[in-house]
């Protein structure tokens, strides 16, 4: 039985005349943590950007829960992400910030926005506007919009960045128990030990080629 949640069938990417991604493929199964490794540039926020429809291949064709991404769906409903820098409004605090975020699809209240807040170790009661958080604090809060709804999918592209160590130790465990609640997790992450630790597959992506590690 197929137990994929999102099939990814010979996608190439090219940028100008730079191919960025070459004729991949590759399914990650659901309830699982999947680890994708490379260099920056070599093409791992790329494949994120695109499995959440934020960038449509040029060629080949890419699945998330059986629909067609640029077909049948333009944004999969079910899937939370943090890629790049997370956008703010900086003169909100951080529960107005996800307020906000919640109010454009209505799919959650109060409560869940301050569970999320929680999660990432950060007050719902803090007043602090986002624009004076520290770069740690605004990862913290991009991890807490992504799960706030409650996705099956996370797209995380290196999920640690900025934090110090105990916030790594605070988001490791919490992506720990996301997967415990049978969540899928995609990670991409140049830090080997986030890797080792987390994923239960692996693969690299290395001048715009795909192999699966583990």
């Amino acid at each position: 039985m197929n137990n994929s949640i999102i099939e990814v069938k010979n996608v190439s990417k090219s940028f100008k005349k730079e191919k960025v991604l070459k004729n991949i493929s590759i399914s990650f199964e659901s309830g699982k943590t999947h680890g994708i490794i490379g260099r920056n540039g070599s093409g791992k926020t790329v494949l994120l950007k695109m499995i959440s429809g934020l960038l449509y291949p040029d060629e080949g064709s890419i699945f998330v829960q059986g629909k067609q991404i640029g077909k049948d769906i333009d944004f999969p409903a079910d899937i939370g992400l943090i890629i790049e820098a997370p956008g703010f409004l900086s003169y909100q605090s951080g529960y107005k910030n996800l307020e906000y975020l919640a109010s454009l699809r209505r799919k959650i209240g109060k409560t869940e926005i301050v569970k999320s807040i929680e999660r990432v170790g950060l007050d719902p009661k803090s007043r602090k506007h986002v624009g004076k958080y520290s770069l740690g604090m605004k990862q913290r809060l991009g991890i807490a919009q992504a799960v706030m709804e409650n996705p099956s999918i996370l797209l995380l592209d290196e999920p640690m960045n900025g934090l110090d160590r105990s916030g790594v130790e605070d988001i490791r465990a919490l992506l720990q128990e996301l997967k415990n609640e049978g969540k899928t997790i995609l990670i991409a992450s140049h830090i080997k030990e986030d890797i080792e630790l987390l994923c239960d597959t692996v693969c690299e992506i290395e001048q715009g080629e795909l192999r699966v590690i583990r």
